[in-house]
């Protein structure tokens, strides 16, 4: 199981990336919420949609079987 977190900041189109625990992009996040650990970024992307930002995303480097735009 891996840890994932969702960066509470919006991206310039309004998308809240998933990153997985150890992701460089996460390193540089300043404002993160945990959503807890998953087998794959699917299920952390929808946990992320559920109760926090419906416009969440995979990041496109550590999660990039759920990265959309």
């Amino acid at each position: 199981m891996k840890h994932f977190y969702v960066n509470n900041t919006a991206q310039q189109y309004g998308d809240h990336e998933v990153h997985e625990q150890g992701c460089y992009w996460l390193s540089l996040a300043k404002n993160t919420s945990y959503l807890g650990q998953f087998s794959d970024c699917h299920g952390a992307v929808a946990e992320a949609k559920r109760n926090h930002h419906r416009q969440s995303n995979g990041c496109a480097t550590c999660s990039p079987a759920c990265h959309t735009s």
